[in-house]
């Protein structure tokens, strides 16, 4: 069986430990009516089997029981005539892969009985369970204390979940402004956590709005009690959201930052690249110029330097110096060119 944890409580003390749900059922109807009795069934992963078992006995609407085999709901609070069906999902940060791991409770609230289903292992209700037979009291207020001290334990741990976003989030800002190549999809995979984070954690707002108008209508003086002490649940939850909606915004502006900084070493290096291949066209506006002015002077003196026997001004006494002096006059004008149109 997937039952974790099974009492029956008279007047806030744990009285009956049944060793079956069976038994669970015989000894509440057992239970006197004008007494503070409720039973507490903690269930992990059940069966369809199992889950419909317990809404059969406890009447509980199709459809929440639907929703309860199925999983993966969103946070929400529904009542079917006497019963509430409250959706809750816890969160603890894994730091070890710097993942925001999200689980699912579920909650069916009577008037005499709790019924939590947990679809993971995180968060152990058995802390909450020895908190409320800790304070006999408390536990006194029936169902919705129960109900109390769980978002109050689901709250709490939402604060090492945001202790280990503000640490990503600083490291990234670091890698972003030291230039990390890899550093733009960290800041993808942390905005995507940081969303799955926000649709958990924005629903309790109209959660703890249903549940206090449901606790207004019983107006008791233990309900009074109840929602001063919700209050403060309200509070702790408030600031996880706007710390949460403050993540996201700054990741976003991150983004756009890291993206610019992107575009600006981009545009550096193609600057960087421009002025390289500039200077590198000079280099060869120069060398181009000296090969043509070297060439001249080697085209006269090779063209004079064959030996034919038949060539004019060979037998000219003025042949030599005209050729040095041709030479001489076409590299000047090459070099006066080149010159003119700032190649040298």
């Amino acid at each position: 069986m997937s039952v974790v944890d099974n009492a029956i409580y008279i007047d806030g003390k744990r009285a009956v430990v049944p060793n079956s749900l069976d038994h669970t059922f015989e000894e509440l109807r057992a239970c006197p009516d004008e007494g503070h009795s409720f039973c507490w069934i903690g269930m992990l992963r059940p069966d369809e089997t199992e889950i419909k078992a317990v809404a059969e006995e406890f009447g509980l609407h199709n459809l929440a029981v639907e929703d309860a085999i199925n999983a993966h709901q969103r946070p929400k609070l529904e009542r079917y005539g006497d019963t509430l069906f409250v959706v809750l999902r816890p969160a603890r940060y894994v730091d070890s892969v710097e993942v925001v791991e999200l689980g699912e409770i579920h909650l069916f609230l009577g008037p005499d009985f709790v019924i939590t289903i947990r679809h993971a292992e995180e968060p152990d209700l058995k802390e909450v369970r020895h908190r409320l037979e800790g304070d006999p009291e408390l536990l006194e207020q029936g169902p919705f204390a129960v109900l109390y001290a769980i978002l109050d334990k689901i709250v709490d741990d939402y604060g090492p979940v945001l202790d280990g976003l503000q640490n990503d989030v600083d490291e990234i800002e670091v890698q972003v402004f030291g230039g990390d190549p890899g550093v733009s999809k960290r800041i993808y995979t942390l905005t995507r956590e940081v969303i799955e984070f926000q649709r958990a954690v924005e629903p309790l707002e109209d959660l703890f709005r249903e549940l206090r108008d449901r606790l207004k209508e019983r107006a008791t003086a233990s309900d009074l009690e109840l929602r001063r002490a919700l209050r403060d649940v309200v509070d702790h939850a408030t600031r996880v959201m706007e710390r949460t909606d403050g993540f996201r915004q700054l990741l976003t502006n991150i983004l756009q930052v890291n993206a610019s900084l992107v575009a600006q070493r981009q545009n550096d290096e193609m600057a960087r690249m421009t002025e390289a291949g500039f200077d590198q066209n000079e280099q060869v506006k120069r060398i181009s110029s000296w090969a043509a002015i070297f060439f001249a002077p080697s085209f006269v003196a090779s063209l004079y330097g064959m030996n034919f026997k038949i060539m004019p001004e060979l037998a000219w006494a003025y042949g030599y110096p005209y050729a040095v002096a041709l030479m001489v006059l076409l590299g000047l004008a090459l070099y006066i060119a080149f010159k003119r149109k700032g190649w040298l």
